[in-house]
This record gives structure tokens, C-alpha cells and sequence, in this order.
């Protein structure tokens, strides 16, 4: 096993907060497995590279020879974390919850390794408590400290209502690392005051506080918005490799470090090395994002398919050429095509109004060849089996099929 310094060097490298550094290099002086926690409501079924970052640094943990507790909230979610909200999270049935717990059980399983996870679900110890046990752990917070939470006093001070169920979150997240006894546990830069609240409840109950590890939240393809897919800027898990491979080198060349440290896994010495190459000028920015987008492709699909993608990524964007293999694609269409709905039966926009727009500012083309600006109804033969390309990554083949 690595030095504790050697580890902390390690375990730094892109996280946002470490609290308290001291007693994590005390931890890691016992020389012993500690016990590393994530937490993980199962509220959506989609995961994209910015759900992967606590994954990746749970894998460096595991790497140095620690134990990664994956708790899977199944009881949490039916409250909602709050975090960062100025709402009231919707509720999800228990079929819901299952469906999403185990797609985002496949996708960590592509990062974490099985051999040293150990696999929880907080209904275990969470749903067998009675209300006397759930009045004595209330009794160990106050309401002033749980309205500490930035996004609860900007709701309280704008009149936005807080449900009393909300209000035990964080409690529900502190009794899970007293339930496992966590040594570690990790969370985004938003989740702060929920890890502090279960180093304050087992410090209470008499046990080695948890070290708590932040980690910056990750900005999506537009370099400005944290990476959601409501913003449209994520880059899927899930997603097929030639447009992963896009999505990634459309990133702005400030983030490539922060993604190299963040969504790769290339030992920390390697991404020194590249930013350091980077700033001093050794390094070119569009090969080193090269090198950045093969990396994550590979990850998630391999590393032919990572060759592949950029191959395709080259015969549209260098050769400006289609796609080899363009999917057709059966839609309705009579003898006159109103285009705007067209790219929209494609899913190459997500409504006529953003048809109209992309058409009008030139990123539609067929056949390579651009649409004029307000052109929005086209006869069939003009688009049937044609390529219909949206932006610089979304191609369709449309066939014919009549109403």
C-alpha cells in the first residue's frame, strides 16, 4: 500500500474540499482498508459523465486498497434529496426507483471494481426504525442548524415552501454512514452540509467521525452550466461512440485538464504531466482532446471502438463527409414534407420550433447540402433515403411510409 502522503497526492488531485485533511492522514496512517462511502438516490434512469466523477474517485480509493460502500437509496428516494433545489422534489414510486437503482448499478460497475464494493441498499437499517428511534435521532439536530442549508434559506426567505419530510434528509444520509460505519464519505461540492451532518451524528453516538471529500461539480459541452441533461450539454454514459467522441472535443480547451482529472483513468503523475505540457506549450490543445475523447470512449465502450469514433469524427468534421452508416429511419410523409416536423419525427430536434431555427441559421443539410433559410416544406423525393444531417453530429435516413 502506498504512504499516506503518496495516497493523499492521490486522493487530492480534483477533488474540491477535503474536511478534515488531518484526520484522513490519520486514517490512512493506520494502514488499514477504510471504508469509503457514496450515497446514490436512484431519481433518474440517465447517467451522464458528471454522475461518473464520484465513481472515478471511488476507483482511485479502491486502487490504493480501500473498501467502497455503494449505498443505494431506496428509501431516501422516496424523500428527495433537496440540495441545491428551489422545489420540492416529485415523488417516485417504488418501480420507479428499482428501475433507475439498477441502471445506475450497471453503469458503476463499469468503473468501480466488484471485488472491493460492497453493495447496500439504506432500507436495510433505515425502514425497520419505529418513531421512538426516529424521535431520538430528530433530537440530535436543531431546525436552526438544518436551516443553515443555502437552498432552505433561500426558499424560506422567498416564501417557497419546505416540506417537513425534506427537513429529515440530511438526517436520513447521517444514519447511513453510522449504519456502516464509514470512514470516508464523498459527495459534490452541494452536498457539504450533508456529509458534515453525519460527521456530527457519529461523533454524537461516540464513533471516528467520517472525513468528508467534496468534489467540483463538472461543467457540461457548453463550458458554462453544470453538465445536465435538462441544459442539453451532457455527455450520456450510454451514449453510441461516434457521438460521445463529438460531444467531447466540442468541450472548450479550459476544461480539458479538469475532464482529463476528473472523467479519465489516467494516474494522477499523467494528468500533471498533460497540463503541465499544456501550459508550458509542449502540448497542442486539439491533439491532447484527441487523446482525451479516445480515453472516454474506451471507457465506456473500448479501445477499437474509441479508434473508430475518431475515424468518424474525421470524415465529417476534416473530410466533411456523411457517415459511412447513417440509420434509416421509417416516418410518415405525404407528397409534400413540412421539414421542421420532419427533423423532429427524426429526434433530430426536439420540436418544429427548433427546426425552423436550425434551418434558418444553415444547420440543416441533405445530402451535404445546406437548406435555405426558410425553407420549411420540400416535396418527399427531395428528402426520402436522403441523409438528413442536423448541426455538426445528427443524421437520419428517412423512408417513406404512408399515412
Amino acid at each position: 500500500m502506498p504512504t499516506p502522503e503518496e495516497q493523499m497526492h492521490v486522493i487530492a488531485s480534483g477533488t474540491a474540499d477535503i474536511v478534515p485533511a488531518d484526520d484522513l492522514r490519520k486514517k490512512l496512517a493506520e494502514e488499514r482498508p477504510l471504508r469509503v462511502k457514496l450515497g446514490v438516490d436512484p431519481t433518474a434512469p440517465d447517467l451522464h459523465l458528471g454522475h461518473a466523477v464520484p465513481l472515478r474517485k471511488l476507483r482511485q480509493f479502491q486502487d490504493l486498497g480501500h473498501t467502497v460502500v455503494l449505498i443505494i437509496g431506496d428509501f431516501t428516494a422516496l424523500i428527495g434529496d433537496p440540495s441545491g433545489r428551489s422545489s420540492t422534489r416529485p415523488a417516485l414510486s417504488r418501480e420507479q426507483i428499482e428501475e433507475n437503482a439498477q441502471t445506475y448499478i450497471d453503469q458503476a460497475y463499469k468503473i468501480l471494481d466488484p471485488a472491493r464494493t460492497e453493495q447496500r441498499r439504506n432500507s436495510e437499517w433505515l425502514a425497520p426504525l419505529d418513531f421512538a428511534q426516529i424521535l431520538r435521532l430528530t433530537s440530535q439536530f436543531t431546525v436552526a442548524r438544518i436551516l443553515e442549508r443555502d437552498d432552505f434559506q433561500s426558499r424560506y426567505r422567498e416564501g417557497i415552501g419546505i416540506s417537513l419530510h425534506e427537513l429529515l434528509y440530511p438526517m436520513a444520509q447521517a444514519y447511513d454512514s453510522v449504519a456502516i460505519e464509514a470512514d470516508v464519505e464523498l459527495g459534490g461540492t452541494d452536498q457539504l452540509f450533508n456529509l458534515l451532518a453525519g460527521r456530527e451524528l457519529m461523533e454524537k453516538q461516540r464513533m471516528s467521525p467520517q472525513v468528508c471529500l467534496t468534489l467540483p461539480l463538472l461543467e457540461g459541452t457548453d463550458g458554462v452550466q453544470k453538465m445536465s441533461k435538462s441544459y442539453g450539454n451532457y455527455i450520456g454514459l450510454t451514449d453510441p461512440a461516434d457521438e460521445m467522441f463529438g460531444k467531447v472535443m466540442s468541450i472548450p480547451d479550459t476544461l480539458i485538464v479538469k475532464y482529463y482529472r476528473l472523467c479519465t483513468s489516467l494516474v494522477v503523475d499523467e494528468v500533471d504531466a498533460i497540463e503541465f505540457g499544456l501550459t508550458e506549450g509542449s502540448l497542442h490543445p486539439n491533439a491532447t482532446k484527441r487523446r482525451l475523447a479516445r480515453e472516454i470512449v474506451a471507457l465506456y465502450h473500448s479501445s477499437r471502438a474509441a479508434e473508430e469514433a475518431e475515424a468518424a469524427f474525421d470524415r465529417v468534421f476534416k473530410d466533411h463527409a456523411i457517415p459511412e452508416e447513417v440509420d434509416a429511419v421509417a416516418v410518415t410523409m405525404d407528397d409534400e414534407v413540412h421539414l421542421p416536423a420532419l427533423l423532429r419525427k427524426l429526434e433530430l430536434v426536439q420540436s418544429n420550433g427548433e427546426g425552423r431555427r436550425m434551418i434558418d441559421q444553415g444547420g440543416v443539410k441533405i445530402d451535404g447540402r445546406p437548406v435555405d433559410p426558410g425553407t420549411y416544406d420540400v416535396c418527399r423525393e427531395a428528402v426520402e433515403g436522403k441523409v438528413v444531417q442536423v448541426g455538426k453530429r445528427r443524421f437520419a435516413r428517412p423512408t417513406a411510409v404512408r399515412e
